[in-house]
């Protein structure tokens, strides 16, 4: 005996020892395995397949754009890409389809999602998201030389609609109000 671990076994036998069977049945009936779940999936069609999921970055903004095959819709957070404010920057948003055409639209729809940052960084986080997610449909479901036609009109406009722009706020330092000016000193 010795350890104490081992008289505590024998205890704990000891003591399942005294329990009915018919506690014992129903211990074991809860504790037996069950096969999983054994429930239809629904048959997924060809459309629900054909999508890329594609996201854009400004700042703190991201946008993320779900591209499927359609009808030519576009929403951004639930509503029509019309009515997406400021009213000002609508047409950035509008930048790829003007490039590209309404007739590369046609046959998708595009949802995006965008959260974060302020409202300028959001309208070119969404530009870059349907940017992005209209080349990666064609990658994925068309051919590659469409693609490449797509990405090239694209990036001959401006490489932001699918390359992120990398610059951030520079925190301030002590010593000056901002990042790289300093408090003014005299000598008299």
């Amino acid at each position: 005996w010795g350890r104490r671990g081992e008289r505590v076994r024998v205890f704990a036998l000891a003591r399942t020892r005294h329990h009915s069977h018919a506690h014992r049945a129903h211990v074991q009936a809860a504790h037996s395995f069950e096969p999983p779940y054994t429930h239809r999936t629904a048959t997924m069609t060809e459309a629900t397949k054909r999508s890329v999921q594609c996201f854009g970055r400004k700042r703190n903004a991201t946008a993320v754009a779900h591209v499927k095959a359609g009808k030519g819709l576009i929403k951004v957070n639930g509503t029509p890409i019309d009515l997406v404010e400021p009213q000002i920057l609508r047409y950035k948003v509008y930048e790829p389809l003007l490039l590209l055409g309404a007739q590369r639209f046609a046959q998708v729809d595009v949802r995006v999602r965008v959260s974060g940052g302020g409202h300028v960084s959001q309208i070119y986080a969404i530009r870059q998201a349907i940017a992005k997610g209209i080349v990666a449909y064609y990658q994925k479901y068309v051919d590659e030389q469409s693609k490449t036609e797509v990405r090239d009109l694209l990036l001959q406009y401006d490489r932001t609609l699918l390359v992120a722009d990398p610059r951030r706020c520079e925190p301030k330092k002590f010593g000056g109000p901002g990042a790289r000016a300093r408090y003014q000193k005299s000598y008299r």
